[in-house]
């Protein structure tokens, strides 16, 4: 990933990238186990300095690679396992999750929440399953595993099977920004809001790709059109600073969808990431000054 260095456990880093090649519980267009794959592919674009922001994220941490997660691609109960277990050793070391793919929030809850996507994620059940890749912010929220005062939900947008979708988001405490509150302005002036609203406690930043517009990101599961823009995506990113960022993800990732090129700019957005979130030791904190 990034052209950095691969290693098999988290031991000593400030920070991992770790992928779930999981699309099980899918409902539109399968592919996104392809997700964390191509995503390193096209890193060894990115270089190591920042010279819009001034970030070198690298010469200040210890980030590494350090693989994917054994995930069971015939059962996403046990999977849901399997990665809440590899993702209690990464934590444990002390280390800031980079994922590619979806990570568990209930090793760090509760949290409070920046969530950047086209859908909500707390539908309740598919076809009478109630884990899919549509309800997590719902089952978190029924574990206790999310801060709701301090969840925000930027970009939502599409239809939706019930008149008022986001009368639970409403109901928990959650702010829902549609994607009609973001168009044609700069989200700096949002961003001061979240920054205020989530304080200094621990804040999970979840970056689903459909948050985009499709022009601009066409490879994922559940495109939506009218989205957001690659600049307003770094406004957010970059928004973010000195947060207590304790892990993130990049989901819905489906390369196949994508034959133009455009996945370079997921590229740029986990780049910029990579400079915002990990919270470095005492000593190493100059970076994020």
């Amino acid at each position: 990933m990034m052209r950095l260095p691969v290693q098999a456990s988290a031991e000593g880093l400030d920070a991992a990238f770790v992928g779930v090649p999981l699309d099980t519980g899918t409902s539109n267009r399968p592919g996104a186990r392809f997700g964390p794959r191509q995503i390193r592919a096209e890193s060894s674009m990115v270089r190591r300095y920042n010279g819009s922001t001034g970030a070198a994220p690298f010469d200040s941490l210890r980030v590494a690679d350090i693989g994917d997660v054994n995930v069971n691609l015939y059962s996403l109960p046990d999977s849901c396992r399997l990665i809440r277990e590899s993702y209690r050793e990464i934590v444990a070391s002390g280390c800031v999750p980079l994922t590619l793919g979806k990570e568990p929030v209930s090793l760090h809850g509760p949290v409070g929440l920046v969530h950047v996507d086209a859908h909500t994620d707390t539908g309740d059940a598919a076809l009478g399953e109630r884990i899919y890749h549509g309800s997590p912010f719902r089952r978190c929220v029924e574990e206790r595993l999310l801060d709701c005062g301090r969840v925000v939900q930027i970009g939502i947008r599409g239809s939706s099977y019930d008149p008022d979708p986001h009368k639970y988001c409403r109901e928990q405490g959650f702010r829902v920004v549609p994607v009609e509150e973001c168009w044609m302005k700069s989200l700096e002036p949002l961003m001061r809001e979240v920054r205020a609203q989530m304080g200094d406690k621990p804040v999970y930043i979840s970056f689903d790709i459909d948050g985009l517009d499709p022009a601009y990101a066409p490879g994922t599961g559940t495109p939506e059109i009218a989205g957001l823009t690659p600049a307003q995506a770094l406004e957010i990113i970059r928004g973010c600073k000195g947060l207590n960022i304790v892990g993130c993800d990049l989901v819905e990732v489906a390369p196949m969808y994508d034959v133009s090129g455009c996945r370079s700019k997921t590229m740029n957005v986990e780049e910029e990431r990579t400079g915002r979130e990990p919270e470095p030791p005492a000593e190493r904190r100059e970076i994020f000054d």
